[in-house]
This record gives structure tokens, sequence and C-alpha cells, in this order.
């Protein structure tokens, strides 16, 4: 069972998916792209917000930075050269800082090392390790050195390591201020976000004169910064006779344009020349004669003196080994030693004479050996010796072999085309062969919409696996289901999109269809095919295009429910009475209770009579009366639910007197319609009540409701404070405290002497005590005494022992007891 429910839920997301792909062939993407482009839109002008508020929302300057960051927005135009791959947004990517194209890092980090394995390799270079080698971008060819190959993904600024992926910035940025340096460098830094592309130009306002520095300072952008009055340069040209007449320019300025007659050098001859170069020279000799007297200066047209004749002074022979003075007219003679002047085999010396001219050829034999080394010969030194032995080193390409005779072991790069496939699949290397990848594509492929209209340029291969172009040219086809016009879309590849205008076809209930068009609906078709047994797999569901009757109608109609309780609008299909489902909700014949039935159809038997009396379908009432009782009543009325007031309550109420004693019966009617005076003779016992007043004594009254009377009247004794005299009066004045007995003359008499006699009794108590304490302090001192004389004999008057002596043994130790116990 459950692997039977596993396949059937696999099977469900096949058809799903498969319906889903077939939906999206045939429906149109121009929701999504607008969609996509109003975002890319948003980014844009968040990119750009900090230099457009510089130049005022201008933002003619930003086109090719534009350029670049749609097509990082745009899939599949962003390609790298060396894999000719998408560049994807979670991909690392490293931006030539040249031509500002992107490749992947890992791409651009294996053709670093390729490159810079190719130059620094012992066969083409003897100086490996020495040097240190650049590398080329492989679109540019700008060069980078060994420790400008890129390590690690950073954004375009270069800022933030690893940028992590945001969907709401420019692919690959970090989202920060670029802040690189403009260039020309002004001083000021980039004020877009991070971004690929070069940085546009400087939009902050500075103020600056013209060129020649005669206009006055006026504000304009740094990027702009150097402007012409249009003003005559007016500075001195290099002639020093004439002014510039060119407008305000920048740099030096250009030579004089005029012609002037000038002399040549040596001051013979006269032309017109332009002014920018006054000094020429002319071709005739100069002639003058030199201070020997017997020679004349042979140079051309010079200036200064001549010099000294260049035959005068010490002169050398020609092998240079002996000198003389002679005089100018007179020729230097050989020196007739050897001449030894080394060969042009630079290895052999001139064996003749000392001699004019240029030495003889080398003409002694050696033992030669060939350029490669493998072979010698006696020969002539002049002749160089080249075997016919072809080299077998491999060149430098790694596939062919050198091949050149007698080769000394450079043997030179290769030769032949490369002409392997390049990775765009169409066009072959034309470079020479060499080793590690070719160089891209050089080639762009043009990649038009379906209309032609829109053409983007790609790398050549990308033509195959790129998306077209979105073309925002409406398609022109025309329509195929009944409608005059089809529906406004682009342009677009494949068949149209399903028209989804509403059909307006006249349905049979007069109105028309308003549901969108469904001459060409998808239909799953169904029960083609039956499977031969579970083990068959299921086979992909088929989608066929058909025409769709027209739905039932659903346009609103009023129509009123059966109890007549509303008026709702229903499809126009289904418009009849109905029930609403609420309660009927009419006044049943007892005037109390209303129908309870579900919304119903109502007989009115009389058509003038009140609509909201129940009918004979309605139900009948079968309640009790529920009709609110008198005051005090407990009891239900007797009949069923009725019209009008209820009878009177004839039933005998049993209930307890004031007092809680007596249980008395009376006659609901007369206890509900008496008053309160009534009512409190009706419910008293006629006994004395049982409570008790404050006082302690019971209360006289009658049996009452509510609290007692606090006027007791019951007699009691009143004693003054001595008690000795004594009165009868009513309880409730004592309770008022009205009533004071007090002491007369006498008792007062009395209570003194009382407290006089206390008084004696008191003193008298005391000084016995003083003196029985005196004789036991006495006693004790005695007997410490004889202690002290070694148990002398006791004296023979015997003091009488008092009771403190007697007992203080058995008073002080439960003393020290409990102090002992306290600490």
């Amino acid at each position: 069972l459950t692997s039977q429910k596993k396949f059937d839920e696999i099977k469900k997301a096949n058809e799903a998916a498969a319906k889903k792909l077939v939906g999206d062939q045939f429906s149109s993407s121009s929701d999504e792209d607008d969609d996509d482009e109003e975002k890319q839109g948003q980014i844009l002008a968040k990119t750009f917000t900090i230099y457009t508020s510089q130049t005022d929302g201008g933002a003619s300057e930003l086109e090719r930075t534009r350029q670049y960051m749609n097509e990082a927005f745009q899939s599949g135009a962003m390609t790298c050269l060396i894999c000719i791959a998408s560049v994807k947004r979670n991909q690392a990517v490293w931006s030539c800082c040249g031509c500002y194209c992107i490749f992947h890092l890992v791409c651009i980090q294996k053709w670093a090392k390729d490159s810079l394995f190719l130059v620094s390799s012992p066969l083409t270079d003897d100086d490996f390790g020495k040097k240190d080698y650049p590398w080329p971008c492989p679109k540019c060819r700008f060069e980078y050195k060994r420790s400008e190959t890129p390590s690690r993904y950073y954004c375009y600024c270069g800022k933030v390591e690893n940028p992590p992926l945001d969907p709401w910035l420019v692919p690959h940025s970090c989202g920060q201020i670029c802040e690189k340096e403009f260039k020309p460098s002004c001083g000021h830094k980039c004020l877009l976000l991070c971004h690929p592309g070069p940085c546009p130009p400087c939009p902050k306002m500075v103020t600056t004169t013209c060129h020649c520095k005669k206009a006055k300072p006026l504000p304009r952008r740094c990027s702009a910064k150097e402007w012409s009055c249009c003003l005559p340069c007016g500075r001195t040209l290099l002639c020093g006779q004439h002014s510039c007449e060119n407008p305000c320019h920048a740099g030096e300025c250009q030579p004089c344009p005029r012609i002037s007659k000038q002399r040549c050098i040596c001051g013979r001859q006269t032309a017109e020349r332009l002014c920018a170069s006054p000094q020429w020279q002319c071709e005739q000799v100069c002639g003058k004669p030199l201070p020997c007297g017997n020679h004349v200066c042979e140079r051309v047209c010079h200036a200064g003196p001549c010099g000294d004749c260049p035959r005068s002074g010490k002169r050398s022979c020609p092998c240079e080994k002996t000198k003389f003075t002679l005089p100018c007219t007179e020729d230097v003679p050989t020196c007739g030693d050897s001449c030894d002047k080394v060969l042009e085999c630079g290895i052999h010396k001139c064996s003749q004479r000392c001699h004019r001219g240029p030495c003889e050829i080398c003409r002694q034999e050696v033992e030669k050996q060939c350029r490669c080394g493998k072979h010698t010969k006696r020969m002539p030194c002049h002749k160089p010796y080249l075997c016919e032995t072809k080299c077998t080193k491999i060149r430098d390409c790694q596939k062919h072999q050198c091949r050149r005779k007698c080769c000394p072991g450079n043997c030179p790069p290769c030769d032949q085309v490369c002409g392997r496939t390049l990775t765009c699949r169409n066009h072959k290397c034309p470079s020479g062969c060499h080793r590690g990848s070719c160089n891209p594509c050089p080639e762009t492929v043009d990649v038009k919409c379906n209309c032609g209209k829109t053409v983007i340029k790609v790398p050549c291969g990308r033509e195959r696996t790129i998306k077209p172009p979105k073309c925002k040219q409406l398609c022109s086809r025309p329509p195929t289901c009944h409608h005059s016009t089809q529906e406004k879309h682009y342009c677009h590849f494949g068949r149209c999109p399903p028209c989804r205008q509403p059909c307006q076809k006249p349905l049979t209930c007069g109105h028309l269809c308003p549901v969108p068009c469904h001459d060409e609906a998808l239909v799953k078709q169904t029960g083609l095919h039956q499977s031969a047994g579970p083990w068959e797999q299921p086979s992909e569901p088929v989608f066929i295009q058909t025409a769709l009757p027209c739905p039932p109608c659903e346009v609103p109609v009023p129509v009123e429910c059966l109890g007549q309780h509303e008026v709702s609008p229903l499809p126009c299909h289904s418009a009849k009475p109905y029930s609403c489902k609420r309660f009927c909700g009419r006044l049943l014949d007892c005037q109390n209770h209303t129908c309870m039935k579900e919304c119903h159809r109502v007989t009115n038997l009389n058509s003038s009579a009140d609509g909201k009396k129940a009918g004979p379908e309605c139900s009948q009432c079968e309640e009790e009366c529920t009709k609110p009782r008198p005051p005090g009543c407990p009891h239900r009325c007797a009949l069923p639910c009725h019209p009008g007031d209820c009878p009177s309550c004839l039933q005998m109420l049993k209930i307890k007197c004031h007092c809680k004693l007596s249980i008395l019966y009376v006659e609901c009617l007369k206890l509900t319609c008496a008053d309160l005076e009534e009512k409190e003779l009706l419910i008293s016992c006629k006994n004395q009540c049982p409570k008790e007043l404050p006082c302690g004594h019971r209360c006289k009254e009658i049996c009452h409701s509510g609290s007692c009377p606090l006027n007791c009247s019951q007699k009691v004794k009143l004693r003054c404070l001595c008690k000795r005299l004594k009165k009868e009066i009513q309880c409730n004045k004592i309770q008022e405290g009205q009533v004071l007995l007090e002491c007369n003359a006498l008792c007062k008499e009395m209570k003194r002497k009382e407290s006089e006699i206390k008084e004696a009794e008191a003193r008298a108590a005391i000084e016995e005590e003083k003196r029985r304490q005196q004789a036991e302090l006495e006693a004790f001192e005695n007997r410490l005494k004889g202690r002290r004389k070694n148990k002398r004999r006791k004296d023979e008057v015997e003091v009488e022992q008092s009771s403190w002596q007697k007992y203080k043994n058995l008073i002080m130790l439960p003393v020290f007891g409990v102090a002992v116990v306290m600490v």
C-alpha cells in the first residue's frame, strides 16, 4: 500500500509538471517580462540616484554604464569568453580593468597560469624563472603582472570579498558606493553604487577658466572643465615674430604657418620657408681655407668656425702601431710590421704587413663543429659548416618536430596553423600551432527576435544557448479565433498566446458571453490508451486545442426567496425562487412565537391580509405559556401558549414567617397583590420575636421583619464603683449612658481606711524581710570564719538557722541552672 501510494503521488506530480510545461508554451510571458523590467528599472534608478542628484536628473552620460548593467541583468548576455558559458549570479567572477569584460574566476586563473607557463617555458626562453613575465587579458590583451593573478572573488569596486547574492542589487555588486578614482584623475570619486563597466564622467561642478586664461572663470562639470572661449589665442609663437591666431585651444600652439625669406646657416643662400623652421642647410660645401693654409673645409653648410685641419698633429699608420708627426701635405706611410688585426672570424689575426684598406678573409683550415654539435669537419675558417641532420626535438607546440637542418637547439616556434576547433564549435583556431587552450573566438553572432527588428550581438557559440532578445514590437500575426483583431502582445517565437478577450457570443438568454475567448482551449485527452498492466509505464498526458461551448450565463438577476425575506442576485442560468435557509419568522396564531421552519413557500389565503401572518404551511405552536408572571409568583401558567393575559394564580404558597420559626400557608394571589404593610401582616406568625438584643435581653415585639428595635424596657441593677450602692434602672437608659451611679462620702472614707491598712501591712512585711536577710548574712559569715581556723570547734552558743539558711540551696540551684541555660 505504501509503495502504491508513493507511485500515485509521483504520477500526480509528473502530470502537474507536464501540464504546467504545456501551459507555459502557449502562454505569453509579457507580464513576467514587465515585472522583471520594472524591478530592473528600480535597481538601476537606485544605483544612479546619487549621480543623478548631482546632474539635476540628467543621465545622458550613463548610457555606457547602463549598457553594462543591462547585460548583467539579461539572462545569458554576460558570457565568459574562455569557457563560452553564461555567467550566473551565484558564480565567482573577475572583471578586466581594461575592457571590463567579465570572466569566471576559475577560468581566468587557469588562463593566467597557462599563459605564464607558455611565456616562461625553458623551451622558448633561456631566462626561465629570472623575469616576472606578464599574462594578457583574453579579450583586450591588457597585460597583468604575475602578482596580479586573481585569487579571490571581489565585487566590482573591490571592497567586499565574496559579496552576498541580493536580488535587489546588480549581480556581483556589494551595494556600496563605488568610490573609484575617475579616469583621467580629477581628485573626485565615482558616486554610483558598485557597478560593472567603466565609471561615468565626473558630475561635480568646478569653476575654471578657458585654455588661454582670458575669459572669466565659469562653473562647469568637472569632466568637461577644459573649454575654449573661441577668441584668438594670442600667444607668441616659437619664431618670436608672430602670435598664434588660432581660437583658444589646449596644449602648445602649432608651428607658425607663415612663410618668410630666411638665410641658410652659412648665410650664402636665401629662400622662402616656413617661419616655424628658421634654421636650414644649403647643399654647398663650406670651402673656406683651413688654418694650415693647404686645405679647405669640406663640411656642408655649417655654423661657427671650421676648426683645425684633420691631417694636422700626430697620425697613426694603418695598423695603428706606429705614430708619425708629419706635415698635413704628406700621407702617413706603412710601418712594415705585421697587421695583427682580428679577422671577421674573431679567432685569427691578419698575417699581412701593415696595409691600407680592409683585411682579407680568414683562409686557415680548422676543425669545425657543425651548428648542432653532432659532426666535425676540417675546412677553411671563413666558411660556415652546416650538417644535413634534421632536428628531432618537439617544438613549443608539443606536437610537431623541428625538422630543421643542423638545429643548434633553440628551435623556432611552430610555423604550422593550429586548426583546432574553438570552443564556439563554428570556427578553427587561425593562430600558429601552440600549447594550451586556444584564444576565444573573436567573432560575434547576431541573435534576432522572431520579427528580426531586435538584434543583439553575442560571442560566437552562444547563439545556440542564449535566449532571443526581448522585442518591444507588437506581434503582427492574424488572429486564430473568431475575433476580428488579436490581443496586443509583444513579438515572440512559437504559437501566439491564447486569446484573453471576452467571448461576446450571444447566449440563449440574450446576454453576451463574458468569459475569455475559448476557441483554442487546452483539453487533456484521456482514455486513448489502455495500459496492459501495472508494469507498463504511464504515458505523458496529451493536450489538444479545441473550441469549447460557452459556459452557462453568469449574469446576476434579482430573485426573491420563497419566504419573501430577501432579494439576491443569482446567475441567469439558475434564476428561480430559492430558500434563503433562514427561519420563516411569520407570527403564529398564539401571537407569541414565530414559525421556526426553514424558508418555505406560504399560501396567502387573503391577499389583503398582513404578509407577516403565518399560513397553513407554517408550523403549529406547541410551547408552554412563557409570559412573565406577577412579581413573587413562582408558578407557571396552567394554560398552553395563548394570546392575551394569563388567569390569576390560585395556588397556596408555603413560606416561613419573619422569625423563621413557623411555616405559613398563604394564597399566591393575595401575596402578590398585597402592598408592603399587608405583606408584613401576612408573613407574621403573631408570636413574640425570639431574637436577642445587644444588651442580652429578648425582643418584646411581635414577629416582625428587619432588625429589632433597641428600646429595651427590662429593669437592671446599677452599682457604684465600690459596689456598695445599687439602684434599678431601665436597660435602654444604661445603654445610652444617660444614668451613672457615683460613690458618696461614706464610700470614699471606707476606701481611704482600707488603703492605709494595706500600706502598713506592706511596710511590716518589708521590715521582717530585712531582719531575716540580716540574720542569714551573719550566720553565713560565722560559718566562713570557722573554716579558716582549720575546723575549730564550733561556738557553744549556736545561732538558730533562719528560713533563708534552710532553703537557700533549694532556691539557688534552679536559679543557677536557668542562668546557665540562658548563657
